[in-house]
């Protein structure tokens, strides 16, 4: 199923994408306020949304707004240097990552819908894309095996990880750079774990303007979405709603020689096979 949060006569709903059109389950009986409450609830959440689809009303995508299908997660993670063409390329500037998984959080007010305007920032003109798999936790888990790890996920989306460098490079952390207003768009909807047959074999691919900038596979991730999980669950409890952001491959726009940095007007499509687009197009960042 395809999961959708979105903006519809002044509301934020939520409901079930089928063809070109949306099931509402906003206001049926039994309803929890959004989806990262329905993930919480379980198996006994995903039966109540299959027994409300039946009667649901419908409304026509191009009647909505999509929204960030988990519009308020309480975490938003993201995974550094998980593509070793991504690590290449770096490299070639003299960035090293260290070994093992290096994750970063993205504060989760950068969280932003799929067609959102993204804006660049008055304090930087190094503001970069990066598309990427998401993963999206199902399960409240804590010390995760592997073998049981892909249990707790309930689905996929598409991210940009959009960053301004320089404020990213003012500490190891890299959280302010990653965390911008606006900087975390992701969606379109988020497609759950049983309609992805194996989500290490994805084509990845960023456009800017329509130029291919960033051509990859999921195949070429360093560390698998099991490996993370472990790790993140041995420090912390892994909540649902809760969005990694998996890595990015070769091909953003700091390490081009010369470095191509967004721009106002600049258009910013990633698409995931078999979970869709999101796109974002550049602004300048608003007065106060």
């Amino acid at each position: 199923m395809k999961l959708a949060s979105f903006h519809h006569r002044d509301a934020l709903r939520f409901g079930v994408v089928r063809n070109d059109g949306i099931a509402d389950l906003s206001e049926r009986p039994g309803a929890p306020p959004g989806l990262r409450e329905l993930l919480a609830r379980g198996d006994e959440g995903m039966a109540w949304l299959r027994a409300a689809l039946d009667g649901a009303p419908r409304v026509a995508l191009s009647d909505v707004r999509l929204a960030a299908p988990v519009p308020a997660p309480r975490k938003f993670l993201g995974l550094g240097g998980n593509y070793a063409s991504h690590l290449a390329e770096a490299a070639r500037v003299g960035l090293v990552r260290a070994p093992g998984q290096v994750w970063f959080n993205k504060q989760v007010s950068c969280v932003a819908g799929p067609f959102d305007e993204v804006h660049r920032p008055h304090v930087s003109g190094q503001f970069d894309y990066e598309g990427e798999l998401g993963v999206v936790i199902g399960r409240r888990c804590r010390h995760v095996r592997a073998e049981d790890a892909m249990a707790m996920v309930a689905g996929y989306v598409v991210v940009n990880d959009l960053s301004v460098r320089d404020w990213q490079m003012r500490a190891p952390t890299h959280t302010l750079g990653k965390s911008f207003d606006t900087h975390g768009p992701f969606g379109p909807w988020l497609v759950t774990h049983d309609e992805i047959a194996d989500p290490h074999a994805l084509r990845l691919r960023t456009w800017v303007n329509g130029e291919l900038r960033q051509n990859g596979s999921t195949a070429q991730m360093i560390h698998r979405i099991e490996a993370m999980l472990v790790e993140l669950s041995t420090a912390f409890t892994l909540e649902p709603g809760d969005v990694l952001a998996t890595g990015s491959p070769a091909g953003v726009g700091g390490l081009m020689d010369p470095p191509r940095y967004l721009v106002p007007g600049d258009v910013v499509r990633v698409e995931i096979e078999g979970i869709g687009h999101i796109e974002n197009r550049v602004i300048e960042e608003p007065e106060a």
